[in-house]
């Protein structure tokens, strides 16, 4: 999960689609209820999907592609993330588990859109700073580091829900 050139970051993307698929998967098999659980104080693992659906329209739908404002109401920053304006952080919310799928499949599809027209200099640049308030700040950034903060966020966060699937799945609700 540290690539190098764009050919690496799209490999990387191909692993992270198929472990998603695959934990997905095995998610899909617990009580519905279940997925909106916490296990030791973490996020549910519907809260999770929202956090990386938040992190891609943050990284790649705002600060790369441009748009000032590109969350969903159902995305969700950080707990430690200030209020922003026009960033929605709304916790109680307890969308289904295909309500959520949607978006993601959406954002997923938008990184791998990104990917496939990746080149070594456009790998190579900066964004364009986004004006208005929101995350990431308004400033340039390295291409890659957009990037490799995606990579980053699915990696971790698959692991995280991984771990409390196994603590779940031994549950009802």
């Amino acid at each position: 999960m540290r690539p190098t050139d764009p050919a690496g970051f799209r490999e990387a993307w191909d692993v992270i689609e198929r472990f998603w698929d695959e934990t997905v998967g095995r998610a899909r098999r617990l009580d519905p209820d279940l997925l909106h659980e916490s296990v030791d104080g973490e996020w549910s693992f519907i809260e999770t999907l929202r956090h990386l659906v938040f992190a891609t329209d943050s990284w790649i739908r705002r600060a790369m592609l441009g748009d000032p404002s590109p969350w969903d109401p159902l995305d969700l920053p950080w707990d430690e993330m200030p209020d922003t304006p026009g960033v929605p952080r709304d916790r109680d919310a307890r969308p289904s588990l295909d309500a959520v799928l949607a978006l993601r499949r959406d954002r997923m599809s938008t990184v791998r859109q990104v990917l496939g027209g990746l080149t070594d200099e456009s790998l190579a640049g900066h964004t364009a700073p986004v004006e208005g308030p929101g995350w990431p700040e308004s400033r340039s950034y390295p291409v890659w580091e957009c990037l490799a903060c995606i990579l980053n966020e699915e990696w971790e966060h698959r692991l995280y829900v991984e771990r409390d699937l196994d603590a779940l799945e031994g549950h009802t609700v």
